[in-house]
């Protein structure tokens, strides 16, 4: 088992900007996970989010921008702009997951209609202008849902590569194989000329696969665990966290955000990743080359074993803390 570390936490005037933060925009399809991961983020006074852009994918555009409103409002941070970014893939037809999620996203989950303003600018414009105003190396990109606005955002504007010093996206499989098609995760698989982009980009990227994710599930001791703890935010977690089917969830996109708070949780190694854009059978698959027989270069580091019991702890303590409403 991974060694545990502690989860220090650092004061925070309410809708002042933490300077000793990092600082991060969350890239997003909410989604069940998605709602937990912005919900741990929001409660993790080491990060500051600085936009919340949306994406089509686990569910339509029009959807997941007011889920991430609404998620936003529920954690007590309706002063953080949330932006509409792409609404299709670059070239597939779009593909959503109602079958998992739910018609509206957030599976059993009801929250009330978002009344914070959707932000007027096209999400890609409004990264791209964050990322610019940002010191080199300064911004944390955390991708849970396809890459679209990603791609997007560094096909139109190259030069924020230099401002990125890590984009962490839960995407991809390798061992795991696909929970979309045989051999592909939703997704890459959503937009996989999108993630081809990104890992042929030059980004730092921190991958974060379903062989990692579904290590990390949400069994019921663990869901009582969060429910106990009281209060609006957690007991909309806990219900979040409700299985979907016979088997309990995973976690998956709150890895991410775990990842950034306790990386000492996760183990990886730097491959190279190719991703299937040619094959009707195989498209998305993220190809790994574990042992370096491909001669590519290295363009990532993809993470393989997680302290599943560490995730959760921290789950419970940051949603535990003062700076979730009650």
């Amino acid at each position: 088992m991974v060694e545990r570390v502690g989860f220090r936490r650092f004061s925070q005037a309410n809708g002042s900007k933490n300077m000793t933060a990092r600082h991060i925009i969350i890239d997003t399809d909410p989604g069940i996970d998605d709602a937990v991961a912005i919900l741990l983020a929001l409660a993790s006074t080491e990060l500051e989010v600085d936009a919340v852009v949306a994406v089509a994918g686990n569910m339509p555009l029009a959807v997941t921008e007011a889920n991430a409103r609404a998620i936003c409002e529920l954690g007590g941070r309706s002063n953080i702009a949330v932006y509409a970014g792409c609404g299709r893939p670059i070239t597939r037809p779009p593909i959503t997951a109602e079958h998992f999620h739910g018609e509206t996203g957030l599976g059993a989950l009801v929250l009330p209609a978002p009344t914070m303003a959707l932000r007027a600018e096209h999400g890609v414009d409004a990264t791209i202008d964050l990322m610019r105003a940002a010191p080199a190396k300064s911004v944390t990109w955390c991708a849970l849902g396809p890459l679209t606005n990603v791609a997007m955002a560094v096909i139109k504007a190259p030069d924020i590569v230099e401002r990125v010093g890590e984009l962490v996206l839960m995407g991809g499989a390798s061992r795991a194989l696909g929970n979309t098609t045989p051999a592909a995760e939703f997704n890459i698989h959503a937009d996989p000329h999108a993630a081809q982009v990104v890992f042929e980009s030059g980004l730092p990227i921190t991958m974060i696969p379903l062989d990692v994710t579904h290590q990390v599930r949400s069994t019921p001791e663990r869901i009582a665990r969060v429910a106990a703890l009281g209060g609006p935010v957690a007991a909309a977690v806990a219900r979040l966290l409700e299985p979907s089917g016979a088997q309990p969830s995973a976690l998956h996109d709150p890895c991410v955000i775990a990842y950034l708070l306790a990386p000492k949780l996760f183990q990886g190694s730097r491959v190279n990743v190719a991703i299937e854009c040619e094959s009707a059978l195989t498209l998305g698959m993220t190809v790994v080359d574990w042992r370096g027989v491909s001669g590519r270069p290295v363009n990532a580091k993809v993470l393989r074993t997680v302290d599943a019991e560490g995730v959760y702890a921290l789950l419970e303590e940051r949603l535990s803390g003062s700076s979730i409403p009650r």
